[in-house]
C-alpha cells in the first residue's frame, strides 16, 4: 500500500475522530456532571454515558492504528504493540455493540406494546433484565478479549515462520487453526447483532402501529404525537443503518486477513468503522431532551444568541 494512499486514509479519519470526540465526550460530560451533582441517574443515561465512554475509547484505539499504519513502513513487525492493539480493540468494541444491544433492548421493553406472554413478563422485569445484560456484557467482553490468546500464539509461529521463509507443510495446522480460530472469534458477534435487530425492528412495528392508530382516531394529519413517533421512526431506522454498517466494515477489517490486499482493505474497513461511534453520538443527543437542549443552547451561545432552554425529561 502506497504511502498517499496511507495519508488519504489517515485524511478521512481524522474529521471522524474529531466529530466523534466531540459528540461522545459532550454526553459523557452533560451526565456525567448530572450523575455528579444529584448522585443519580437513570438506567438509560447510565448506558448511554458508558456507551459514550466506550465509544471514546474505540476511537482512540482506531485512530491510534490508523497513525501507527501510516508512519510505521512495517507496522505488523512489532509484535507487542499490534497484540495489544488487538486485544484492546476486541474489549471495546464487544463492550461498545453490547451496550447499544442493551440500550436498544431497554427503548423496545419500554417503548413497545405486545400483548404476547413472554414480551409483557420482559416488560414487567425491564430494569433487572437490562441489568443482567449489562453485567454479561462486561463478561462477555472480557472473556472475548481474553480468547484472543490462544489465536495470538498461533499466528506468532506463523509470523516467526514466514520471517525466516520456512514454510513447510508442518505449519499447515496451525494455519488452519488460526484460520478457525479466526472464524470462531467472529460468532461472539452473533448473539449482539440478533438481539439489537430484534428489538429495533419490534420497536418499529409498535410505533408504526400506534402511529397509523392515532392518524384514523384524529382528524388533523399532522398531529404532534403522531410527528413524534414518524421522528422516532426515523431515527430508529438511521441508527439501524449505522449499525449494520458498522458490522459490514466491521466484519471486512476483521477478515482483511483472507482478502487480497490485505492492508488497503483493512484501512477502508477501519475508516467506514470509525462513522458509527462518532456519527450515532449526534442521533444520541438528538433524541434525548435534556442532551438535545443543552446542545442548542451550546450552538445558541456560541452564534452570539443564548437563550436559556427548558430541561426537559429524559427520553427513555
Amino acid at each position: 500500500m502506497s504511502g498517499r494512499a496511507k495519508w488519504v486514509m489517515l485524511f478521512f479519519s481524522l474529521p471522524q475522530f474529531i466529530l466523534g470526540m466531540l459528540g461522545n465526550g459532550f454526553i459523557g460530560l452533560v451526565n456525567g456532571s448530572s450523575w455528579f451533582k444529584s448522585k443519580r441517574i437513570s438506567l438509560s443515561d447510565f448506558i448511554i454515558t458508558n456507551l459514550a465512554l466506550s465509544r471514546i475509547v474505540l476511537l482512540w484505539i482506531l485512530m491510534v492504528d490508523s497513525i501507527v499504519k501510516t508512519f510505521l513502513s512495517k507496522p505488523y513487525d512489532d509484535w507487542v504493540m499490534n497484540q495489544a492493539i488487538d486485544f484492546f480493540w476486541t474489549f471495546a468494541n464487544h463492550l461498545n455493540i453490547w451496550l447499544a444491544t442493551c440500550l436498544g433492548v431497554l427503548y423496545c421493553l419500554k417503548i413497545a406494546s405486545f400483548s404476547h406472554p413472554t414480551f409483557l413478563w420482559l416488560k414487567w422485569r425491564v430494569s433487572r433484565v437490562v441489568i443482567w445484560m449489562l453485567s454479561g456484557a462486561l463478561f462477555i467482553s472480557c472473556g472475548s478479549a481474553l480468547s484472543l490468546v490462544r489465536e495470538f500464539k498461533i499466528y506468532s509461529v506463523l509470523h516467526a515462520a514466514n520471517g525466516t521463509g520456512n514454510v513447510t507443510e508442518p505449519l499447515r495446522k496451525p494455519l488452519n487453526e488460526y484460520e478457525l480460530a479466526h472464524v470462531l472469534g467472529l460468532l461472539w458477534y452473533l448473539p449482539p447483532l440478533i438481539v439489537s435487530l430484534a428489538s429495533y425492528i419490534l420497536l418499529i412495528l409498535s410505533l408504526g402501529r400506534h402511529t397509523q392508530r392515532m392518524q384514523q382516531n384524529r382528524a388533523s394529519p399532522s398531529d404532534p404525537s403522531a410527528e413524534a413517533h414518524k421522528r422516532a421512526i426515523k431515527m430508529i431506522l438511521s441508527f439501524l443503518f449505522l449499525f449494520v454498517l458498522y458490522f459490514l466494515a466491521f466484519l471486512i477489517t476483521s477478515s482483511s486477513y483472507f482478502l487480497p490486499g490485505s492492508e488497503m482493505t483493512n484501512m477502508i474497513g477501519e475508516v467506514i468503522t470509525m462513522f458509527y461511534p462518532a456519527s450515532h453520538s449526534f442521533i444520541l443527543i438528538l433524541g434525548n431532551t435534556k442532551l438535545k437542549h443543552i446542545f442548542l443552547d451550546l450552538l445558541r451561545c456560541e452564534s452570539g444568541h443564548l437563550k436559556p432552554g427548558p430541561k426537559g425529561s429524559l427520553s427513555p
